[in-house]
């Protein structure tokens, strides 16, 4: 077997593994038999179809969206630090479902899909205002550029966010834990509204994989190579955005997840993106349904938000990447 059908095999097995896991244990022990066995606890069988079932998958799809997106973006940028995280585009997208909550908006045409669009709607702004601002900057469109854009205006749209908590009423316990990140008690119909944007960003992802290989050699030798820069980045840049705002209107913020898997998955198995955006979807739902698991079972019956679990493996790997290229370029 090639190098690539191993990292599919144990992408998938450890997927697996994890959602075993994820709907199995907690509180109450859920035994295997549950999910073909008729007969079963009604209480067992309850807790893992209305309880545990739809928070796995839902923790899986979140981590999903932020890993493939976080995989286009460093692709596109050529560069391991940059993600929806530290390019300031969860940071829009927050804002954007802050903004719907604090107003309570809600759209007869959209209903409930109202926060998710202002989410994605946020993100997408974000990310052009960034690159915008960057190019002002700096025509080149330097990388280190670009992160330092994303990191002030990820400042700025953090102190918005304090602004309408200090501002907000009976909303605040809904915002302030909306913005620690979590997938709890969420139910299916969060699942259903989340699928078709992750299933609409990760198409427009995969159709340019090949032209994501070919920027990896610059815009110019792409451009030679045939490929329409400017409309392959416009649509790699709305669908990161897609994937992250919905990610971000169902969950919360929940970062490092498209920092730390995409460059991992990189480091293993490759910078092919044929199979770079595939392996870092499955691996990113791996992390974070595990990373969900230990945020509600390290200290139970209390639960962590899984925000603060990704951080705390987050952070470190973010230094770790940043002194690693440092060293590197130093050489």
């Amino acid at each position: 077997m090639n190098k690539s059908s191993i990292a599919y095999i144990v992408s998938i097995a450890t997927l697996v593994v994890a959602i075993w896991l994820g709907v199995s244990i907690g509180t109450v022990d859920i035994p295997l038999s549950t999910f073909w066995n008729k007969g079963a606890d009604e209480i067992a069988t309850n807790i893992l179809w209305k309880i545990r079932m739809p928070r796995v998958l839902l923790a899986g799809l979140v981590g999903a969206s932020l890993a493939i997106a976080g995989a286009a973006f460093q692709g596109l940028l050529k560069n391991p630090l940059a993600d929806p995280y530290t390019l300031g585009v969860s940071s829009g997208a927050s804002v954007g479902a802050v903004m719907t909550l604090f107003f309570g908006l809600s759209l007869p045409i959209l209903g409930a899909y109202t926060l998710p669009v202002f989410s994605m709607i946020g993100a997408a702004l974000t990310m052009f205002l960034v690159l915008g601002f960057a190019r002002l900057v700096d025509r080149a469109m330097k990388m280190e550029t670009i992160i330092l854009t994303g990191i002030i205006f990820g400042s700025f749209l953090g102190s918005v966010l304090s602004l309408m908590i200090a501002l907000t009423g009976e909303e605040l316990r809904q915002i302030i834990g909306w913005l620690l990140g979590s997938v709890s008690m969420r139910g299916w119909n969060y699942i259903t509204m989340i699928l078709p944007f992750v299933i609409i960003g990760s198409a427009m992802l995969w159709f340019n994989r090949r032209e994501l290989n070919a920027m990896l050699f610059g815009e110019e030798r792409a451009h030679h190579l045939g490929v329409n820069v400017k409309r392959r980045k416009f649509m790699i840049l709305i669908g990161g955005s897609i994937l992250t705002g919905s990610a971000v209107a169902v969950s919360g913020t929940i970062g490092f997840i498209g920092l730390v898997v995409p460059h991992m998955t990189r480091l293993m198995w490759g910078t092919d993106h044929r199979h770079l955006l595939t392996l870092s979807f499955m691996n990113g739902a791996s992390l974070l349904i595990i990373c969900d698991l230990v945020a509600r079972t390290i200290i139970s019956p209390t639960e962590l938000p899984v925000g603060v679990i990704t951080a705390f493996i987050g952070a470190p790997v973010f230094a770790f990447i940043f002194y690693r290229q440092r060293r590197r370029g130093a050489m």
